[in-house]
């Protein structure tokens, strides 16, 4: 079966994933040379900056959920299918996808990330990764529930586990939804839940290195532990998690943890298609690509964002996986695409670190850009100005500005709703299944 597309003399351009770095793409490439086909699992683009904050519930996801049919409803020459792509076909220039086959000129692979386990069973089984907004909604549910369930629980040691919220990761992310989480201790509890004791809910955040935020100042990285630590957020660092059992966690120096919630934030790998394995390096499972983006050993093949490995001198090691990176890289593409078919000599791609910021509650932030430093209040403004803008839609800044301002004034959140309960031990299960059959697959391909 084929995946029905007008048939056009233009040259077919067929991008498989519509985050950061494939929305820029489609929406940069000129529409008058090429026919764009977006292919995505889901019908929507996500913005995952803010996925703490409906982990948290501090947002709606429909806040930061954009249906890609809006976004290019009056884009001529463009197409779009919700399916998941099986196995690419390059010497058939063909994609087999969950919906049929398709055929391609040019194939752009901007798969994104997956959350990385490390292999540890424990950890894929049992804990709470934060990569999609069906994830964060998962989160959400958690925690109400174990607020819920803590107030009929008369065992101290489970009620204190449902109590306690470990986040493995002292990144941007992790650090953000610590932040989040001590703000529901300090404000949300009091008020929403007067019987349970504020002092009840531990927070910790587990970081791996010496010091959390460890691609910022060491001066950030400061005035971020002093916010965290404000809030009631206990931090441990030079520290790894070794395994987790469901309501205990591991770690590798002894200093073991009582949880009923570990939030896993330590780490993605590429997300690849099936298919392209002679160009995948296997640790990092991103595709080796040249300064242009084309994946090694293909002339028409692509690579862009998180999924795409280019090292080079300055980056020994590819760029690191973050939305900017991801954004410029489609940019660049998309101005080669054009300069390929007129014959004209690509440019290489060249990475701006436009800076880095992250917020740590009301009022209290960090962003570094160049020799521009910010802390506290003002840095919250700017972290604030850089993700409205960021957001696609007028509709959908507007909805955001209105959440923040009603969260400024209240000591509530809007949307502490348990709508769709998180079934764990389903859950548990479902990811068991799923690591038997890829185990059985691997098996297979050994033999």
């Amino acid at each position: 079966m084929r995946i029905d597309i007008p048939k056009s003399k233009l040259k077919r351009i067929v991008i498989v994933g519509g985050g950061f770095a494939g929305l820029t793409l489609a929406r940069k490439i000129n529409n008058k040379l090429f026919q764009v086909v977006l292919i995505d699992k889901n019908n929507y683009h996500s913005f995952p900056p803010l996925l703490y904050q409906v982990a948290t519930a501090d947002l709606p996801e429909t806040s930061i959920a954009f249906p890609f049919r809006q976004i290019f409803k009056n884009r001529k020459n463009f197409f779009f299918r919700l399916a998941e792509v099986k196995k690419v076909i390059s010497e058939k220039n063909t994609v087999e996808t969950t919906i049929g086959k398709l055929k391609y000129d040019y194939l752009i692979l901007a798969s994104g990330s997956k959350t990385n386990f490390y292999g540890i069973e424990g950890l894929t089984i049992r804990s709470m990764p934060m990569k999609t907004i069906i994830e964060a909604l998962n989160i959400r549910s958690m925690i109400l529930q174990n607020f819920e369930t803590a107030l009929s629980i008369k065992n101290k040691r489970k009620k204190q586990s449902l109590m306690n919220y470990v986040i493995a990761g002292g990144g941007p992310t992790g650090v953000e939804l610590a932040g989040a989480l001590g703000e529901i201790k300090q404000n949300v509890l009091p008020n929403e839940y007067p019987e349970l004791k504020s002092e009840m809910m531990q927070i910790t955040l587990i970081q791996g290195d010496k010091r959390i935020l460890p691609t910022f100042s060491e001066k950030a990285s400061a005035k971020a532990a002093t916010y965290l630590q404000k809030l009631g957020v206990n931090i441990q660092l030079n520290s790894f998690v070794t395994d987790y059992f469901g309501d205990y966690i591991q770690t590798h120096d002894n200093k073991d943890l009582v949880a009923h919630t570990l939030i896993w934030t330590a780490g993605v790998v590429g997300n690849p298609v099936n298919g392209m394995e002679s160009a995948l390096q296997k640790n990092s499972q991103r595709f080796l690509t040249d300064e242009f983006n084309r994946v090694e050993k293909n002339d028409n093949i692509f690579a862009v964002g998180d999924i795409a490995l280019m090292i080079n001198d300055k980056f020994p090691h590819g760029h690191p996986m973050v939305a900017q990176v991801a954004i410029q890289q489609a940019v660049n593409l998309s101005g080669n695409l054009t300069k390929l078919i007129s014959g004209k000599a690509l440019r290489k791609f060249h990475y701006k670190d436009k800076g880095s910021m992250a917020t740590i509650g009301k009022n209290k932030a960090v962003a570094e850009a160049g020799k521009f430093k910010f802390y506290g209040r003002t840095a919250w403004y700017v972290w604030m100005f850089v993700h409205l803008l960021a957001l696609v839609g007028f509709n959908r800044k507007l909805q955001v500005f209105i959440e923040w301002l009603r969260n400024y004034f209240s000591k509530s959140r809007g949307v502490e709703l348990i709508l769709h309960p998180f079934d764990f031990v389903k859950e548990k299960k479902e990811r068991k299944k799923e690591i038997e059959i890829k185990n059985r697959t691997n098996h297979d391909k050994n033999l």
